[in-house]
């Protein structure tokens, strides 16, 4: 059995990943998973509310709301209370929850991800299943325009090219019935995007979250992905270049702890589509990478967006926080295949250093 954490325990485990993700260059985040307890997960409301009291969180939150997708409508009225109360506390520049995470489908590798063709059997051959939509598609209209009207922001887990279709169609309709908002709505992972639906982000003002280490070849997508996939879908794989030149915005996490939240790693490989070392050629082409300005961009002043703090943090400006992070050596001046050596080696928020490297 899995031991019980205790609320110290959970409450401990907090400043832990905070100064982790502080050495990281990590001066904020949206955390996924708050709200209802999640895969298994407890929810971490009282451990970053201790924090914010106890004055120990030095990072900003955005806490995404955990949509249960067995339960209905009625959550929305639910989440705006809890928006409301803990706005109530009056520290919106570190805690704030009005975003609500919804998985719209699963992931590839165990072939739950929603896609828009079947998947193949380990000898090439049709299946019949096409993945999961985990909220079926009219529901995720009603759900995605109700939240949209009551002011709450909406991150959606799409994974495969139906999921990436069905979460468009959701803010295609909450666009139809409550009008444009400035909602900052955003799909996250997109592994797989039809073609055709790469447009639709920008004329929806939909941002699109990349987890930009994935978009390598390595052998969990070498051997528990591809094989079971159409032809042509490698080229689909995380379509970030097509993505700029449609216009769409852009944002960048890491979905820690599923894997490294190391911006700098990821940033190396939405430049080179490939991780340090490879031989490979970049996943999907040359003309999904990112050039290294804007990968910076989707990690700094893209997050920012899609976070609402780009009034005060995201960007070097006069009248905005100084939230900064020094890199050494800079990655501007290193070749791309090298990017990866690019270290942190302070963390300023606020003006303050919360973050020193040792350096011999």
């Amino acid at each position: 059995m899995r031991p019980e954490i205790s609320e110290d325990l959970r409450y401990r485990g907090l400043l832990r990943a905070q100064d982790a993700l502080l050495a990281l260059g990590v001066t904020g985040w949206q955390d996924a998973m708050v709200g209802a307890e999640a895969v298994g997960i407890a929810d971490p409301m009282t451990a970053y509310e201790r924090a914010l009291a106890e004055g120990t969180l030095q990072v900003h939150v955005t806490g995404a709301q955990w949509w249960v997708r067995d339960r209905g409508i009625e959550q929305v009225a639910h989440m705006v209370a809890e928006r409301a109360r803990v706005a109530a506390l009056g520290r919106p520049e570190r805690l704030e929850i009005g975003t609500t995470k919804i998985m719209v489908d699963g992931v590839a590798e165990n072939q739950t991800a929603a896609m828009l063709t079947p998947y193949r059997d380990a000898c090439g051959h049709d299946t019949h299943n096409s993945g999961l939509s985990f909220i079926a598609p009219d529901k995720l209209r009603e759900y995605v325009t109700a939240l949209d009207a009551a002011g709450q922001q909406v991150h959606m887990h799409a994974l495969g090219d139906r999921a990436v279709r069905e979460a468009l169609d959701a803010l295609e309709a909450a666009r139809a019935t409550n009008g444009a908002a400035d909602g900052r709505h955003h799909l996250a992972h997109l592994q797989i995007v039809a073609e055709a639906d790469v447009p639709r982000f920008a004329a929806l003002d939909a941002v699109a979250n990349l987890q930009a280490l994935w978009a390598t070849y390595e052998d969990q997508l070498d051997e528990l992905t591809l094989p079971f996939l159409q032809d042509g879908q490698a080229a689909r794989h995380y379509p970030f270049g097509d993505f700029v030149r449609a216009g769409v915005k852009l944002a960048a996490g890491s979905d820690w702890p599923v894997s490294s939240a190391n911006p700098i790693e990821a940033i190396h490989v939405a430049v080179n589509r490939t991780y340090p070392g490879s031989t490979r050629e970049p996943l999907a082409g040359a003309h999904q990478r990112l050039d290294l300005a804007t990968a910076l961009a989707a990690y700094t002043s893209g997050s920012a967006y899609v976070n609402h703090r780009d009034h005060d943090t995201g960007s070097i400006r006069p009248g905005y926080r100084a939230d900064l992070v020094v890199l050494d050596p800079s990655p501007f001046d290193l070749a791309a295949d090298d990017i990866f050596q690019s270290r942190v080696t302070q963390t300023w928020i606020d003006g303050r250093q919360v973050y020193a490297a040792d350096i011999a």
